[in-house]
């Protein structure tokens, strides 16, 4: 059976897109700063990744007001406690990925949902639709893609990170399989995934200020198309989100050797 990933891999462009990302972060590793505040540079693209994923899903705050622990919206509250639960779900993400998608939407989700339904499946053939995809596949439907996905984890495939990352992240988009919080769980996934599949070791990426930049709701659009064209613009998008990624971090590093 080939490998779907591979596939995409020959879709016209990806290679020269997943490849350029690629150098960018092969770059922001060789940055001075890194040698001795990299835990540091991590913790604060953490926190504006965290600003980034909540913008997304309608709820732009400052940063300096989250830092000061002044924003109390569940959606924030919730992008913040998923960033923070990655670090300790990572070792855990390739052998056990279901566990940690409810991990992530159980804390992802916290105020947004009723308790019950934290970290487990919707039942209901319905789901919100906050960036305009359409409606979400039933919930039978749904499962079954699912665990397709558990299954493209799970075995050793020998694609980049970013178009693993990219699958599992527009998957999660699309299916909404948890009804609330999805995109929060989407983004986090995708970025647990660079982190884990050897692109960005240290989780220094911010990569959701990425996909806030472009157009992200149009890139998701392009993948539910199904066509190669169209699967190959959202790998395109998640490089070049990779790509912006990597300039903010290099700002933080900057920042911080400017003291």
């Amino acid at each position: 059976m080939s490998d779907p990933l591979a596939v995409i891999a020959q879709f016209p462009g990806v290679a020269e897109a997943v490849d350029e990302a690629r150098q960018a972060v092969d770059r922001l590793y060789r940055h001075r700063v890194l040698r001795r505040a990299s835990p540091a540079v991590s913790t604060e693209s953490s926190l504006r990744g965290a600003r980034a994923s909540a913008a997304i899903e309608g709820v732009d705050v400052p940063l300096d007001a989250l830092r000061r622990d002044e924003i109390h919206d569940p959606v924030v509250q919730g992008a913040l406690r998923a960033s923070a639960e990655m670090g300790r779900l990572g070792p855990t993400w390739r052998k056990a990925p279901r566990q940690v998608l409810a991990r992530l939407h159980a804390v992802a989700a916290a105020g947004l949902a009723p308790e019950a339904a934290l970290g487990r499946p919707r039942d209901s053939d319905d789901a919100p639709d906050p960036l305009g995809l359409g409606p979400a596949p039933a919930a039978a439907d749904t499962s079954v893609r699912m665990e397709s996905l558990f299954d493209l984890l799970e075995q050793s495939a020998k694609a980049p990170a970013i178009i693993l990352s990219a699958v599992v992240h527009a998957e999660l988009a699309v299916l909404r399989p948890f009804g609330t919080a999805d995109g929060v769980v989407a983004r986090s996934a995708g970025r647990l995934t660079l982190v884990e599949y050897g692109l960005d070791p240290k989780s220094l990426v911010a990569v959701e200020v990425g996909h806030q930049e472009l157009p992200y709701a149009e890139a998701l659009r392009a993948y539910l198309s199904g066509s190669p064209e169209g699967v190959a613009q959202w790998i395109q998008h998640c490089a070049s989100a990779v790509t912006l990624g990597v300039r903010e971090t290099t700002a933080i590093c900057e920042a911080m050797q400017r003291g």
